[in-house]
């Protein structure tokens, strides 16, 4: 990502991976040797072995009636000599099934002529076991070094890159931080392959035989792998080298060619109103019969397979919402098998949730609040969460936001954890390696907008949140958390330092256990970051909303300034101007999609003379960038949310200056 980063890995690689002093003589090509290919051969098919396709890709599954159908003879690939490179990269990728504990399957074992296991790699739940045979005085005697607690099993695919240098043993897994292990018993410079055989999946029986899918498998002698492969857009699919029926989802087969593999792949269709599309529902299907379309879970969203191209035709307004104050900030949510909710932080005592009730949002319940900026809502397994963001202090004088948890049995949410804050404006809540953060942003403490602003970490005995770090900031207005492939990322939305709006903005990059400077931004009173994807493409779109120095006279023009759209460059590690875009004291940008169309669509609040100003709604169109498309009257527009329901998709935004927000719904023809 960054010349840190780079500098991180390469030490990380110098420090863990040790080199021979010995001089090795190759038994075999000093290139990637597909195992998987060789076991089952383009020209023919093997006996119990079928193609099956899981979430976009292609692996191979074994039949147990025939568990020693993939391999073949070590002297396939040792022409050399006979012996094992002493370094050497195994690269598998594949798909683990949910596997009981205690249970073994083997990715790949190599057998002696009488049976004795040399070489195994096998997987149990949560580990990945290294075996190999270790020669001793007293006779030859079997090693074994152990990854454990791995996150294999959670039905996705994953590539895995287990390095070996005589003593040293290295795990990547999905082109992230290694694992490294140094073992008392090194790899041995003379392990034999006189009269060996591979087995690709077992361990030539059917017990132990691997259940799951095999898409890649690659011995690199010589070398790290890792190198040849990361980074990567899709790290838990990283490529070495793929047998060709694997390579393509789709391809014309030859005439009069038949099916050399019986080919499967696990789809399920859903019929019915919309389903959830989360990473259970990944690669399955929707069907939707009243507009007779078929729809793709892909990610978190379902994708139009069979169906008339969808298009925004148009913005109606569609409901009114009166609130008892302005409203600052808007969260839409949805709790399972409860509904569709819309949390308001109102600048009065009190702010509100609304429940989509027939078409419409209506009260569902008030809550206490102090000029409240805005709510997030985020879960932990299966608990619910709301934080607000308090600007103000409470009758007490003391300045604390809340965090508060829905009950099951009431139906309502209820005070769970307060925090002391400091005219907080923003929570943000994300979830790095299986662990749960909220990162709030402090604006001020009195006078003093040069402040901390504090990242708080979930502790699982306590059941609450602890400070876990502290990040300066300059009148803090917004927190957007992202990642890409491996890496977190956070960044910080800097609006006032004292003195001016013209500040830099910082974006940190998660390393070591702690988040770390990555880039800065030149921001002019910042509100508001919005990350996006368009395809591979990565993009990241701040609204400035004023450009202003004590030392210069108030200009009605210095509301009216350039937003700015930055774009992920991948070979530079850095993210680059994409494009300029006019904006009237932009306080927040919201991304959403219509069919195969992407929209963003800015929060203009003031041109200097009036609240009474267009936000504007931009679609995406490739080479031109964002073209402004809609033109929609807002009056002091605060913030914008998209969200969609059975009947349709919407927008909804608020008011900073009235107490009524507007639900917009989009037309689609």
């Amino acid at each position: 990502m960054s010349a840190l980063l780079t500098l991180c890995f390469v030490l990380l690689r110098l420090v863990t991976l040790g080199r021979s002093a010995q001089r090795w003589e190759p038994c075999t090509d000093l290139r990637p040797l597909d195992i998987l290919a060789e076991g089952v051969p383009p020209s023919g098919a093997a006996v119990g072995v079928r193609v099956m396709q899981a979430q976009g890709a292609r692996g191979f599954q074994l039949s147990a009636a025939a568990p020693h159908s993939m391999s073949f003879p070590a002297s396939r690939i040792f022409v050399g000599c006979d012996l094992f490179p002493e370094e050497f990269s195994i690269v598998v990728t594949l798909k683990v099934p949910n596997l009981p504990p205690k249970k073994n399957e083997y990715l790949l074992s190599v057998l002696a002529e009488r049976g004795a296991l040399l070489l195994g790699l096998r997987v149990s739940a949560g580990k990945l076991h290294f075996l190999f045979l270790s020669p001793a005085a007293a006779g030859a005697w079997q090693a074994r070094v152990s990854f454990r607690d791995l996150a294999l099993t959670d039905g996705r695919w994953h590539t895995l890159v287990l390095a070996v240098s005589e003593g040293s043993f290295s795990l990547t897994v999905d082109c992230g931080l290694p694992v490294d292990i140094i073992a008392d018993i090194p790899f041995p410079a003379t392990l034999s392959m006189q009269g060996a055989r591979f087995f690709i999946g077992s361990r030539r029986r059917t017990k132990g035989l691997f259940t799951g899918l095999m898409r890649q498998l690659v011995l690199l002698p010589g070398s790290d792998a890792t190198s040849q492969l990361c980074p990567s857009r899709k790290p838990e699919l990283a490529e070495l080298s793929i047998p060709p029926i694997l390579q393509s989802l789709t391809g014309k087969p030859e005439d009069n060619e038949v099916l050399k593999y019986p080919y499967e792949t696990d789809v399920k269709v859903t019929l019915g109103p919309q389903p959830r599309c989360t990473q259970v529902e990944d690669a399955q299907f929707w069907f939707d019969a009243g507009r007779k379309g078929l729809y793709l879970c892909v990610g978190s969203e379902w994708i139009s397979v069979i169906a008339a191209k969808e298009k925004l035709d148009y913005v109606e307004e569609h409901q009114n919402l009166f609130t008892n104050s302005e409203t600052l900030g808007i969260e839409a949510f949805v709790i399972p098998e409860v509904g569709l909710f819309v949390a308001t932080a109102n600048r009065k005592t009190t702010s509100a949730i609304y429940k989509w009730t027939d078409g419409k949002f209506v009260s569902y319940q008030t809550i206490p609040t102090h000029q409240a900026q805005s709510w997030r809502h985020f879960t932990i397994g299966k608990r619910i969460f709301l934080a607000v963001a308090n600007f103000e202090p409470d009758e007490k004088g003391q300045e604390f936001s809340i965090i508060y948890k829905w009950s099951h049995r009431k139906l309502k949410f209820t005070t769970y954890q307060r925090i002391s804050t400091h005219s907080a404006r923003d929570w943000e809540a994300f979830q790095v390696d299986g662990e749960h953060f909220l990162v709030v942003a402090n604006h001020r403490e009195g006078d003093n907008h040069n402040i901390d602003s504090v990242i708080y970490k979930w502790n699982p005995r306590t059941q609450f949140f602890e400070a876990n770090q502290t990040i300066a900031t300059s009148g803090a207005y917004d927190w957007e958390f992202f990642t890409v492939g491996p890496y977190s990322f956070l960044a910080v939305a800097n609006t006032f330092n004292g003195t001016s709006t013209k500040v830099y903005s910082h974006l940190y990059i998660r390393l070591v256990g702690s988040f770390q400077l990555f880039q800065s931004f030149l921001t002019f009173g910042a509100a508001d970051w919005e990350v996006f994807h368009i395809g591979e493409r990565v993009f990241l779109a701040v609204a400035n909303s004023h450009s202003y120095d004590v030392e210069m006279q108030v200009q009605n023009d210095s509301y009216i300034i350039n937003s700015v759209i930055y774009e992920l460059n991948v070979t530079a590690q850095t993210f680059v101007k994409f494009q300029d875009i006019p904006t009237c004291s932009a306080l927040d940008w919201e991304f959403f999609s219509v069919g195969e169309d992407y929209f963003l669509v800015v929060a203009n609040s003031f041109d200097g003379n009036t609240f009474s100003v267009n936000s504007i709604i931009y679609r995406w169109q490739g080479y031109e960038g964002f073209v402004a498309v809609h033109s929609l009257p807002t009056f002091g527009c605060r913030d914008w949310e998209a969200f969609n329901t059975t009947a349709g998709s919407y927008l909804m935004y608020s008011s900073a200056k009235e107490p009524l927000s507007r639900v917009l719904k989009l037309r689609i023809g």
